[in-house]
């Protein structure tokens, strides 16, 4: 399905995931009217002016939204309930409403419970992309592409609506899937969230050691590559790990279950099973690398 022209975009938060998406949209052709951004620092609105993302800025959310075809919340998880009971009586009656939060089920209660029947017309989106930057300088219009979104509409939101961000996201060269918003919190958790978790707490408990910087001094690119996403925006992680706290949780149970074995292993000097983990490991991230690249 070829997405057509939008006349008015109103993007709440202008990071790198909304920024880009505008990018991207301006970009393919896709962005006929105007794009306003919203949010609480001048500085970033005026930066995201500055490079071409939006047209107009404000920190009035009720202005931003008024009239605009499509509304785009790329706020922190737990600002979405504040940000839909404030725009809700401002949103025009055409508006789809779409988000880009990195856990779905709070965010489908949210909308259900705050815009009534307004919510059929509200998309969850997940995009399974960014980077450990963050706000309007870091956005890039190539993002998404190659990369994959994930939208969790529920079984009374409009086809219409599903098929407008559907085309939108693609447009900018991302690959489109829908499930159940319960099933993306479970995935998400092991594959997302559980390792962000692991990144702080190792970059946390290797800073409260006595000898730190020296341990800081030798650490090598290993060190570097794993714990990168551990410069993500604190505020964002703090809220999704609350979101989604259940899923992490069962995700974390396991993991603990798993290192606790590795930690016997160790222990006990038993080399047959660390390098039996270690063999399976490699050949599953080899598959995925493999995958990937294919």
């Amino acid at each position: 399905m070829a997405a057509a022209g939008l006349q008015s975009v109103a993007l709440i938060g202008v990071g790198l995931i909304g920024g880009s998406w505008a990018l991207g949209l301006r970009e393919a052709g896709l962005v006929d009217g105007t794009v306003t951004g919203c949010g609480r620092s001048l500085d970033n609105l005026e930066t995201a002016r500055e490079r071409g993302i939006i047209d107009h800025a404000t920190t009035d959310l009720r202005d931003a939204v008024g009239g605009a075809d499509l509304v785009v919340l790329s706020v922190p998880l737990g600002a979405v309930r504040g940000v839909l009971e404030t725009i809700r009586d401002d949103l025009a009656d055409h508006a789809i409403v779409t988000d880009v939060g990195s856990a779905k089920q709070c965010v489908v209660d949210d909308a259900r419970q705050v815009l009534g029947d307004a919510a059929s017309r509200f998309v969850p989106g997940h995009p399974i992309a960014g980077n450990e930057k963050s706000g309007a300088a870091a956005a890039f219009p190539e993002l998404f592409r190659g990369r994959r979104v994930i939208l969790t509409p529920e079984a009374d939101t409009e086809r219409a609506a599903v098929e407008r961000v559907r085309a939108l996201w693609e447009a900018v060269g991302a690959s489109v899937a829908c499930m159940t918003a319960a099933h993306h919190d479970d995935v998400l958790a092991a594959t997302s969230h559980l390792p962000h978790m692991l990144a702080y707490s190792l970059v946390d408990t290797l800073s409260r050691w006595s000898d730190r910087d020296e341990v800081f001094a030798y650490a090598a690119g290993g060190f570097r590559d794993f714990t990168r996403i551990a410069s993500s925006d604190p505020e964002m992680w703090r809220d999704i790990c609350l979101a989604n706290r259940e899923a992490l949780l069962e995700a974390m149970e396991r993991y603990m279950a798993d290192l606790q074995e590795l930690r016997e292993a160790v222990r006990h000097g038993d080399g047959d099973r660390l390098e039996a983990v270690f063999s399976h490991a490699k050949a599953t991230r080899d598959r995925f690398v493999a995958m990937l690249e294919s």
